[in-house]
């Protein structure tokens, strides 16, 4: 876990992940450097657009915590233009769910090679 939170210090801080930084984020945190995760991070991320990785990851719980609203908006409505309206509101929060999993998903399959 340190060398991906090394790799976002880094990001953060506006420098470019490379061996050679990660290498010193983490010599300076007092880890014991495996060079090989450090190349394997390196590698992972080249093709990772980290802003949009951590965009997505902290979209996730919010739109899962937000989709349980509207079935008891819909049995206090109770006229059949807002329960149809409702409906619809549902299955596009579930598409835009599954739309997020899937996003979350593709943004995590880099980052989950590192840790085998």
């Amino acid at each position: 876990m340190e060398y991906l939170y090394a790799a976002l210090t880094l990001h953060n801080a506006g420098q470019e992940v490379t061996e050679d930084n990660v290498t010193g984020v983490l010599e300076a945190a007092g880890v014991d450097v495996d060079d090989s995760r450090v190349k394997a991070l390196v590698a992972a991320l080249e093709d990772v657009d980290i802003d949009e990785a951590v965009e997505q990851a902290a979209a996730a719980p919010a739109a899962a915590a937000g989709g349980g609203g509207g079935a008891a908006a819909a049995a206090d409505a109770g006229g059949e233009a807002e329960e149809g309206a409702d409906e619809a509101d549902e299955e596009e929060a579930e598409a835009e769910e599954e739309d997020d999993e899937e996003a979350e998903e593709d943004a995590a399959e880099g980052l989950g090679e590192l840790f085998g």
